[in-house]
């Protein structure tokens, strides 16, 4: 009987039509427009991918079609998306893929899932933080600014090396423009996508008139192979919507502009990854392209080396959008894993004027701080990428599930060609899990054992559904 009851415990769902926004105290702001809802998904989504993967992808995975690798990733991606996109248009409130997995396959798959984003996207911020620092001291030196060893990079990156002191305080920065509420932090993400986007065109319109269309020859010098191994690199450069997505709570008409952002910020990311790969291995051989500072040493190699340093200006502005965009998605999720009380209540409360959850935002951002300023780049960003391809997995099957369990559902968007869309979602994100390396399941594999222990020491009794379920029994008595 008490494994009856487990079992129905783990499973139970909360009906999509009663999920609520909470207390007062732990409500957020509808502020978000169309515009700054894509224009946090494109932060979201261009940054490294076009700054530093696909120099590297060009160089030694996939030659000239790197353009394949990142046309592959998107349409594997795309897949996903499409998925989020019905989920969002259904459910307007904050934790995504938390959110949906919860509602859907019940209150366990929604803890694994909350919680594996949890340290996901915190890993991303640091990730993110540490290459930012790394331009950052690109500059400086070019500048000629000597700075103490000490603050110049984690301990093992270089002898006197103590912190990464760019990194952390870009952690904290970011925490800090979060912090400021949602209307206010998303005007300067938008303002600053723009910035990024406009140095982006710049490249490639500049670069336009130098490619060499002999350098695209051979095109596959890798063979098709090393495009689809290329396109299991840089699809890691291709979701960012998916953190976008946890802001669902605060956008004023949450049902029809989601899903818009959703496939604009994906459509607008695609089209410039692909003229920027056009440029990059038409100016530049692709055994000649640098894989650290691709687009700086092909515009050196058509001599305008002026524009690298305006390049290396472009990687820092757009990569810091990143890191805006996946300390939102965090913070969201934390926020209503709290809010649905599988943990403490505390971290659901927001400010009594910006209505932002700020005690989880600096929480995060202190460890984002602590991870970017003290573990090597390698380390931290072995903590990524599993949680992310489990997220699509879990929203594409629940889509599925969801569609023929309640097909009555008003959806403001379709997935279409269900289901065989979300089911390519599904098999692409598995496919690409295979190419980790163990290690990244060892950390994986720990860190969901630490989630079970905390599940099941306080989440399954103190969840609002277990509360409801008990007070429900107390009246039957």
């Amino acid at each position: 009987m008490a494994g009856l009851r487990m079992r129905q415990g783990v499973l139970r769902r909360k009906p999509i039509e009663q999920i609520e926004e909470g207390a007062p105290s732990e409500q957020l702001t509808r502020s978000l427009g169309l515009g700054q809802l894509t224009a946090i998904g494109v932060g979201g989504i261009i940054g490294a991918g076009i700054f530093a993967l696909a120099g590297a992808v060009a160089n030694g995975t996939a030659g000239p079609a790197v353009l394949v690798s990142f046309l592959i990733a998107g349409v594997a991606s795309a897949a996903a998306a499409f998925s989020y996109a019905e989920f969002a248009g259904m459910i307007p409130k904050a934790g995504s893929a938390y959110t949906y997995g919860y509602a859907v396959l019940g209150e366990l798959a929604g803890w694994f899932i909350g919680w594996d984003l949890l340290l996901e996207y915190t890993a991303i911020v640091a990730v993110v933080a540490i290459g930012i620092s790394g331009y950052f001291g690109f500059l400086l030196g070019a500048l000629g600014v000597d700075l103490p060893v000490w603050m110049l990079g984690a301990p093992g990156t270089g002898e006197g090396r103590q912190v990464d002191l760019f990194a952390v305080i870009l952690c904290l920065f970011t925490a800090y423009l979060l912090t400021l509420g949602i209307k206010n932090a998303a005007r300067f993400e938008t303002v600053v996508v723009v910035l990024k986007v406009l140095v982006v065109l710049l490249v490639i319109v500049v670069g336009f008139f130098h490619i060499d269309t002999s350098n695209y020859n051979p095109f596959f010098p890798y063979g098709v192979g090393g495009a689809f191994t290329g396109a299991a690199t840089v699809f890691f450069a291709v979701f960012g919507y998916d953190a976008m997505s946890t802001a669902a709570e605060e956008s004023k008409d949450a049902q029809r502009h989601m899903p818009k952002a959703i496939m604009y910020s994906l459509a607008i990311s695609m089209v410039l990854y692909v003229l920027a790969c056009l440029v990059l291995t038409g100016m530049q051989n692709y055994s000649e392209v640098d894989p650290e500072s691709g687009f700086s040493t092909a515009f050196e190699s058509v001599g305008l080396p002026g524009l690298a340093n305006l390049i290396a200006v472009g990687a820092i502005i757009g990569i810091l959008t990143v890191m805006f965009t996946f300390m939102l998605g965090v913070t969201r999720v934390w926020f209503s894993m709290s809010r649905d009380g599988l943990l403490p209540k505390w971290f659901a409360k927001t400010h009594p004027t910006r209505h932002v959850p700020v005690r989880v935002t600096w929480i995060v951002g202190v460890g984002s701080a602590l991870i970017a300023g003290f573990l090597p780049i390698g380390e931290a960003a072995e903590l990524t990428n599993i949680g992310i391809l489990l997220a699509f997995v879990v929203v594409c099957i629940a889509v599925i599930v969801l569609r023929y369990r309640q097909p009555e559902l008003p959806r403001q968007f379709r997935c279409p060609g269900m289901p065989f869309v979300p089911a390519i979602g599904v098999a692409f994100s598995l496919w690409l899990i295979t190419f980790l390396a163990w290690q990244t399941w060892l950390r994986f594999a720990v860190w969901l054992v630490i989630g079970l222990v905390i599940y099941f020491a306080y989440s399954y009794r103190n969840s609002n559904l277990a509360r409801e379920s008990e007070g429900g029994a107390t009246k039957e008595q």
